[in-house]
């Protein structure tokens, strides 16, 4: 049986849309050109849209480019948009032409016919409210598409990255505060050091994560230059005087993030460079979490037959043919997303790269990949920050027993005895297998008080840290 649909007509003809559907004419014939894949924009782009086309009638009706009796109905129907209410009335992929015009008109044509809707009139009538004349007006899809780009970045980055890089970096500090006075063997080449205390090493991981969270606060500050109103080619054309200031002003009441025009817009339309700088921070801050979080399944790694150093938090899971077994498999997540971000930089360099003269041709790929990172770190963040790090503790008999057997706590008496001779305290009892203490006592360099007195590990740490 054939699905009820409804004939709409654009510059090339008539076209059969469902007739449930609220995409017109544009989306319909990209829907059977564009037939490539299945990844789709996330709906944070769609829904930014929303905001995109909201601003853009307001500023309209204050430069009285947008007759003021349509604008209620645009307006509101835009606002829709954002609230996700049309998510499933977006069908195309990301495999599109390379402005993102498709989805733009996509956007137009949803707004357009909603707007009509609400002004009484049936599905695809293209009038009073036109998504070219009205919906899309002083506006190009090479303008408007690169500034949905850096609002739905924005947002992310604001609303979701941003505060689980917080949580993580809090629930690191927590650990590292909780496990000062823990002491355990550094470990430089793989291979056993001098003592230190598991609070440093949570404290380091800490470090890194204050460090991401000052990149990206670095970086979005030109993630909120926003290129509308350069249209085609970024000369302004059909767009009026101060078009570009009240949709800035607009949308920053609307999100409550400080959106400026681009003063030259040309560069905004025609590289992405802000948006690379952003990857370049999600890039490097995948490498801090990649580092973190296989440090921590390493220290855990046993129960029996690993260092064992940590505890990790069950999850509930185990393994399909081993009872019982419980594996890091948090940490896993957060690793794989951070393989993911690290791949996705590579994508978002090259397309960046590619724009040729006044346009970059790469957009959707683009920003599909930036927005996939910013999701999937901000939310494997903060599962890992939620639910391994606020649960780990320390197996404080293991420590103990590694840091007894640790050979190189006798660095500390390089001042007194002497490079070689620590050497041969270090060669003996790994020879004969015995504590570096027995070593010293059996080569007669110090007696067993001399010895605790200059090699106690808790002394050594609170000695170097008071130094610092």
């Amino acid at each position: 049986m054939t699905a009820p649909s409804r004939i709409e007509h654009d510059a090339f003809g008539p076209v059969e849309i469902p007739s449930d559907r609220y995409w017109g004419a544009q989306t319909q014939r990209a829907l059977g050109l564009f037939e490539v894949g299945e990844e789709r924009f996330p709906t944070v782009l769609i829904r930014a849209f929303g905001l995109q086309k909201h601003a853009a009638a307001r500023a309209n009706v204050q430069c009285g480019a947008l007759a003021p009796e349509l604008a209620p109905a645009i307006e509101k129907a835009a606002i829709e948009l954002h609230e996700g209410k049309w998510n499933d009335h977006f069908p195309l992929t990301i495999w599109q032409t390379g402005s993102g015009t498709q989805t733009n008109m996509n956007a137009n044509e949803v707004i357009a016919n909603r707007a009509n809707e609400l002004l009484g009139q049936p599905l695809g009538t293209r009038a009073p409210v036109h998504p070219n004349d009205h919906v899309n007006r002083s506006q190009s899809s090479n303008d408007s598409f690169p500034t949905v780009m850096h609002v739905a970045a924005a947002i992310e980055v604001n609303g979701r990255l941003r505060p689980a890089l917080d949580e993580l970096r809090s629930a690191l500090a927590e650990r590292s505060h909780a496990f000062a006075d823990v002491l355990k063997v550094a470990r430089t080449h793989l291979m056993d050091a001098v003592p230190m205390t598991m609070g440093q090493t949570f404290g380091t991981f800490e470090r890194q994560l204050a460090h991401a969270l000052a990149r990206i606060d670095d970086a979005l500050p030109r993630l909120l230059i926003l290129p509308q109103g350069g249209t085609a080619a970024g000369t302004g054309l059909n767009a009026p005087a101060g078009f570009d200031s009240f949709f800035c002003a607009t949308l920053t009441e609307t999100t409550g993030l400080s959106f400026v025009p681009n003063a030259h817009k040309f560069e905004g339309m025609a590289a992405h460079d802000a948006l690379v700088e952003l990857s370049g921070a999600l890039n490097t801050i995948a490498t801090s979490l990649l580092k973190i979080a296989n440090d921590m399944r390493f220290l855990a790694s046993g129960p029996r037959c690993g260092l064992g150093e940590l505890l990790i938090p069950d999850d509930g899971l185990t393994s399909s043919i081993m009872p019982g077994k419980r594996n890091p498999t948090i940490a896993e997540v957060l690793v794989q997303a951070c393989f993911q971000v690290i791949g996705n930089h590579q994508t978002i360099t090259i397309a960046n790269a590619s724009g040729n003269f006044e346009l970059n041709v790469a957009k959707p790929v683009l920003v599909y990949n930036l927005l996939q990172s910013l999701r999937v770190l901000a939310d494997s963040s903060a599962l890992f920050a939620r639910r391994f790090v606020r649960g780990i503790e320390v197996d404080r008999e293991q420590l103990a027993t590694n840091l007894d057997r640790s050979l190189l706590a006798v660095t500390a008496l390089n001042p007194v005895l002497g490079y070689d001779r620590v050497a041969q305290i270090t060669a003996t009892a790994l020879r004969e297998r015995i504590t570096p203490r027995a070593a010293a006592i059996a080569l007669g360099f110090l007696d067993g008080d001399e010895y605790g007195r200059l090699v106690d590990p808790a002394k050594l740490v609170a000695v170097n840290i008071s130094k610092r």
